[in-house]
Parts: structure tokens; C-alpha cells; sequence
């Protein structure tokens, strides 16, 4: 006898289809049986060992978060109810070109600080890998969901060449090839880049050509984090989609907002880019999060310049008051390249975290009220928390338009991504609200998307990106990651005042076919793995 049968569900398929009423039965991790209404009327229903009354739920496949920072988070916290909560059963992690993979011991001390406010600095994880594979062998010893990588640029770069802004040597481009194809013959779907994070940002055009090339060879593609979401962000959309057409790779570009005043109301003209390419045969896909407002590290604000060579340096420039005058010029009179061409606005960044105890009042504050409390400038603030805090504060950034959040969001190549960053007294709510507020706010309440439309953007459209050949869908002989959600009650319980409550309305996910949320409380099922690359 089988282990499960789903009985009378919705199913939403992930096709973009129409829902139909069913049983769906599942075994040994895969669905083995859909039932539909009108096939069982007259016979026999399905009987399995454990029935399960889903009437009035929608069954819809796992869903995939495309633009996850939970790298460590997985291994050092086996509940992650932020994402199981939420009906994810896949995350792709190793974004922004900052990640743990591929490393030696001198890159791996240097990443831990870089990324310290994404992911903590890990000293309560034994960091025994040193391989992508290595890593996602790690994966596999048990995860509350599955996860897929990308090799990151930025560490490759740190590896072969440093944290220097200088081109890279031919024999250095030669080991960046080599580590790029040694990652995705060992498991990575493709290759990320955080072009406004050091040491990604010093790579020319040419260089990352070399990089894509690779990859489009193992079947990979390429997710950056480009030059500019603010000042010349159309402009950036435009150079990764000529770079990976050039190069022959597929695109998929990570959290594709349109932010700051400068793009209020721009996203028909990014939108119209992307068609044009589109339509001419480029391959692209993109991500999103239903929010406004976006989230990073105080650190990434500061230019490029005074990024150049590593945290340490970093910490010596903030130190120097003549280096760190021409500093605060940039950010508050230029636009920094790392605040993405802007002018730097104190109002709207908001502080969600620090690393330093003694700092904590400062968190759920911006800059500027914590500067006004205090009888300084924001400046003052902002350089002390920097210090204090080594690089590792945390920030929300209210620069966002919701008109342009609701327009890209319709667009046939838009997939789902919360580009949640799970350390910090107050996360951006994304982390754990991304998925549950696509289906009640911007489905149920606002009707921007069909709820078959929603589900084929967080499940079926992310898993053709990904080339797995038996995810993504409610299919017979696919695997059994599966959702079970009240399309009308689910919403996300995260807020901005409260970003750590759990989403309602969805009592059931199953990874592998065993539930990680059962009755609306997670189980302690490990079923997650390491999900990798098909080969070509």
C-alpha cells in the first residue's frame, strides 16, 4: 500500500493551467497517482496508509526560491521554519558572488568577514569544506529543504586574483575558468555575481565573458547582481544582457527592482529591453520580491574605491579622517557606485542588525534618527556603527516603487526570489513573508495574478531554470515537494515591526514526500539535500 493519499485537493499544477479537483497519491518519495474528479467518479478511489482530507486546500508544488542568502543558515539551523513556513522546498543560494565555495583558508577567513552581516561570521559551524562539492556533500548529510548552488564570482576572483581592482592576469583568468568549470562539474546549476560588492565589481566585461562561457558549456546560467539598480540601472540590464548573449549563456537577473526616485515608473522601459531580447532569442529569466524595500549590508553603500583590498583595509580607511572625509563626500554628494550612482539618503536606511551588542539600540531606527538622538550627523553614525560594528550592520533601504514591484512582477519571464537575509534583530520581512504574500496580497487582494499564474511563477518557471527535469510540476513520477495552502486565509504573519512571525495558511509542505510542516507546526524532518546540475 502506498505511504500517502492526498484526498480532494485543488490542485494547481504549475502549468498556468486551470485548477481541477483530486486525489494525489504519494510513495517513496515521488507522485505515484493523480486521481482526477471526474476519473474517479464510479470506482474505486485511491487507499494509501495515511489519508489526508485536503478539501479546501490548493495542492500546488514546492515552492522555489530563487534568491536565497541561507548558505550557513541551513546547516546551522535544522528548523528554518522561515522558509519551510512558507511552502519553499528549494532554495538557490551562493548569490551575489559571496559564498563559502570554492575556498582555501586564507579566502574562506576573508569571505566569513566580508559577509558576516548576511550570514554570521559561522564560528559555531565546523567549515571543514573547501570544494563546491565538498559543500554541497555537507547538503547532504540532511536539510530542512533542499537547496541548489551557484559558483560565486566574487570568491572565485578572491581566490585566483584577490580583493585588488586590477584586471586579471591570463594565467589568473585561466584558474578563475578552471574553478568556474570545477564547481559545475560538481554540482552547481550556474554562476552568480554581485557587481557592486568588492571584489566581484573589479571584473571587466571581458573577463566575465570568459566566465559565461563556461558556463553556458556545462548548461549553467548566469545570475548577476549587476552594476546598478539606481543611477544606471537600465543601462546595467542592458550590458548583462548583451555580455550573455555575446558569451551564449542563459541570464537570470537576481532581484530585477527598478529602485530610488530617479526609476519611479521606469519598469515598462526595463520590461520593453527584456521583450526586445526576448523575442530575438536570448534566454532570460528574473526574480523578484513582493516589497518595496530593499536590504544589504551598511558596508555595501561605501564606493568601490574604499572597498579595494578587504575588510581590513576597509576598517583602515573608515580610521584615517581625511580618507574617511572623501568617503562620506561620496556617498552624501556623488553617489557612491556602491549606492548605486545616488546620493546616499539618511531617512531611508533603516537599521535591521548589528554583530556588536552594544549597538543593539540603534537597530529598527534609520540612520538619520539614531544620528538625531545622538546630536550628530548621520555620518557620524554611520561611520561609528561601521567601525564598531566591523562591516557587519545590517540595513533596510526604503527606496522602492510599488508600481514597479506590480509591473514586473506580470512578466512572463518573472520568477520568485526573497532575497532573504536571516541574521539581524529586525530582517527585511521577505524573509519570511515572500511567498505567503504573493498568494494572499498580490493574488487574493489586489488580483495582479491568477492564482495559477502565481504558482507557475514560484514553481514550474524557476524549475525550467533550473533544467530539473521532475520539479516544478504536480505530475505522475515527480517528486513529491509539495504545498498545501488556504487560498483563502494565507497570508504572511512578518511585518517590518515583527519580521520573524510565521506565514498562516499553510498547514502542510512535504520535501521528498515526508511533511516538514504538519498541522501548521514543523516536524523534524530533515528531507532536504543538495540539489544538483543536470549535465547537459
Amino acid at each position: 500500500m502506498e505511504q500517502l493519499v492526498i484526498r480532494d485537493a485543488d490542485v494547481v499544477d504549475g502549468s498556468g493551467a486551470d485548477s481541477y479537483r483530486a486525489d494525489v497519491v504519494v510513495d517513496g518519495g515521488r507522485i505515484v497517482s493523480i486521481v482526477k474528479e471526474a476519473a474517479a467518479a464510479g470506482c474505486q478511489r485511491p487507499r494509501a496508509r495515511r489519508e489526508l482530507d485536503a478539501e479546501g486546500l490548493v495542492l500546488a508544488p514546492g515552492f522555489i526560491d530563487m534568491h536565497a542568502h541561507s548558505d550557513l543558515a541551513l546547516l546551522r539551523d535544522p528548523d528554518h521554519s522561515a522558509k519551510a513556513a512558507q511552502g519553499v522546498t528549494l532554495e538557490v543560494v551562493g548569490q551575489d558572488g559571496l559564498s563559502y565555495a570554492p575556498v582555501d583558508d586564507r579566502t574562506l577567513e576573508e569571505v566569513r568577514r566580508a559577509i558576516t552581516g548576511w550570514n554570521g561570521y559561522g564560528d559555531d559551524l565546523d567549515m571543514d569544506w573547501r570544494t563546491v562539492g565538498e559543500y554541497l556533500d555537507r547538503l547532504d548529510r540532511g536539510i530542512a529543504v533542499n537547496a541548489a548552488y551557484l559558483v560565486p564570482q566574487g570568491t572565485v576572483r578572491a581566490l585566483a586574483v584577490g580583493w585588488e581592482d586590477r584586471p586579471a592576469t591570463p594565467a589568473e583568468l585561466d584558474r578563475m575558468r578552471h574553478l568556474v568549470a570545477q564547481g559545475l562539474e560538481q554540482g552547481a546549476v550556474g554562476l552568480s555575481s554581485g557587481l557592486t560588492y568588492t571584489p566581484g565589481m573589479y571584473a571587466a566585461d571581458a573577463e566575465l565573458s570568459v566566465l559565461c562561457r563556461v558556463v553556458a558549456e556545462y548548461g549553467g546560467y548566469y545570475c548577476p547582481h549587476h552594476r546598478s539598480y539606481g543611477a544606471g540601472a537600465l543601462e546595467a540590464y542592458a550590458e548583462m544582457v548583451a555580455l550573455t548573449r555575446e558569451a551564449g549563456c542563459p541570464l537570470h537577473l537576481a532581484h530585477a527592482t527598478l529602485n530610488f526616485g530617479v526609476n519611479k515608473g521606469r519598469a515598462p522601459e526595463l520590461l520593453a529591453l527584456l521583450d526586445k531580447a526576448l523575442d530575438s532569442g536570448a534566454d532570460i529569466t528574473l526574480d523578484t520580491y513582493p516589497y518595496t524595500p530593499g536590504s544589504t549590508t551598511l558596508a555595501a553603500l561605501l564606493p568601490s574605491w574604499a572597498s579595494e583590498g578587504g575588510p581590513e583595509r576597509v576598517l583602515a580607511r573608515l580610521a584615517d579622517p581625511a580618507t574617511a572625509a572623501r568617503i562620506r563626500h561620496d556617498l552624501e554628494v556623488a553617489g557612491a557606485d556602491g549606492c548605486h550612482g545616488v546620493p546616499v539618503e539618511w531617512e531611508t536606511i533603516e537599521i535591521s542588525g548589528v554583530t556588536a551588542p552594544a549597538l543593539a539600540d540603534h537597530v529598527g531606527r534609520t540612520v538619520r534618527e539614531s544620528a538625531d538622538l545622538r546630536g550628530e550627523s548621520p555620518w557620524t553614525t554611520a561611520r561609528r556603527l561601521l567601525v564598531e560594528d566591523r562591516l557587519g550592520t545590517t540595513i533596510l533601504q526604503h527606496v522602492g516603487h510599488e508600481e514597479n514591484v506590480r509591473t514586473i512582477m506580470r512578466h512572463r519571464a518573472h520568477t520568485g526570489g526573497s532575497d532573504g537575509i536571516l541574521r539581524g534583530a529586525k530582517p527585511h520581512p521577505r524573509t519570511y513573508g515572500t511567498f505567503p504574500r504573493y498568494l494572499g496580497h498580490y493574488v487574493r487582494e489586489l488580483g495582479v495574478l491568477t492564482l495559477e499564474e502565481c504558482v507557475a511563477h514560484l514553481t514550474a518557471r524557476p524549475a525550467a531554470r533550473l533544467r530539473l527535469p521532475d520539479r516544478g510540476l504536480v505530475r505522475e513520477g515527480y517528486r513529491a515537494d509539495l504545498v498545501l495552502f488556504d487560498p483563502r486565509t494565507v497570508s504572511p504573519g512578518a511585518t517590518f515591526a515583527e519580521p520573524r512571525t510565521l506565514p498562516t495558511g499553510i498547514p502542510y509542505v512535504l520535501v521528498d514526500g515526508r511533511f516538514v510542516m504538519e498541522d501548521g507546526r514543523r516536524t523534524d524532518v530533515l528531507a532536504g539535500r543538495a540539489v544538483r546540475r543536470t549535465p547537459v
